[in-house]
């Protein structure tokens, strides 16, 4: 889980450098289809953990919140720094937790509500009300975070019947078709126009990159779930700001501000607090949380 979380900012690094020289929309089905190619050599290699339908309306459904999620997400890296997209999507656990109470009739106690309230004002610390430093693009991490719960609550119901590669392979060839859709039916319409394929040497290695980072990544989580439980591999997916904080200084030269930092600390101490809770014996849990499709 440790190395998964140093390696999906790799990923992320590749997808900003890229968003240079192509629109976020196209970068986005781009990554997807690398990591379509990947996974699929990984489901080939592994074929005996494939368990249940790779194809289904409920996979289908898991691969349009992948697309919402990734899009959101690469279109925050075009214009702030990876850390502070990153600091302000770490508040889909504390999400998940309230999305769990309408959508899966799970219970909440006041110490847990009080710590996703708080939590919340630390993502509102990061995206500062006025939208002084990015506009309204620092709301594109917060829809990453609702999308992305949104896809744990569906994976719950999925993984009743499919193993974990089985999704992961699916989602993402689902995610990956739908994009191609998206940026031909956008390209035709006008909406955006698509970069030519005779494009720099650079641009194709940093697609295979993100691709590779974000398949390897997910497989490395995939098997750290399988051999432990997600309450004790939760917390760690907070290393990742570590990784993204270092290479967006090292590559781009970014660097969050106090302020970002003093929200980031917030969201991380509130979300670390709702796992603990969730641990204690009697806790009221919500859905069992298995990362995926990022």
């Amino acid at each position: 889980m440790i190395v998964a979380m140093l390696l999906l900012p790799v990923g992320d690094t590749f997808a900003k450098a890229l968003t240079g020289a192509i629109g976020p929309v196209e970068v986005t089905m781009w990554r997807l289809l690398a990591q379509a190619v990947c996974l699929v050599l990984v489901g080939l290699l592994l074929r005996h953990r494939l368990q249940g339908p790779m194809f289904s309306p409920v996979v289908a459904l898991s691969g349009g919140l992948i697309m919402i999620t990734l899009t959101s997400l690469i279109g925050a890296f075009a214009v702030m720094p990876i850390a502070t997209a990153i600091a302000i999507f770490f508040a889909e656990p504390l999400i998940l937790t309230l999305l769990a109470v309408p959508l899966l009739g799970e219970r909440i106690g006041p110490r847990r509500l009080v710590a996703v309230g708080v939590g919340l004002f630390g993502a509102m610390v990061v995206i500062r009300p006025g939208f002084s430093t990015y506009g309204w693009a620092t709301l594109l991490p917060l829809l990453a975070a609702t999308t992305y719960a949104l896809n744990m609550i569906v994976l719950r119901y999925a993984s009743r019947e499919r193993s974990g590669l089985t999704i992961q392979c699916g989602a993402t060839l689902y995610a990956a078709g739908g994009m191609v859709v998206v940026v031909a039916a956008c390209g035709a319409l006008g909406l955006i126009e698509v970069t030519p394929l005779n494009r720099p040497a650079w641009t194709w290695g940093a697609i295979a990159g993100a691709g590779v980072f974000a398949a390897a990544s997910f497989v490395l989580i995939a098997e750290a779930f399988r051999r432990a439980e997600a309450g004790l591999l939760a917390p760690f997916q907070y290393l990742e700001i570590l990784g993204a904080t270092a290479l967006g200084y090292f590559v781009f030269g970014d660097f969050p501000d106090l302020l970002t930092w003093v929200g980031i600390a917030i969201i991380l101490a509130s979300g670390l607090y709702v796992f603990h809770r969730e641990r204690q014996p009697g806790a009221d849990r919500p859905p069992r949380r298995r990362r995926g499709g990022r």
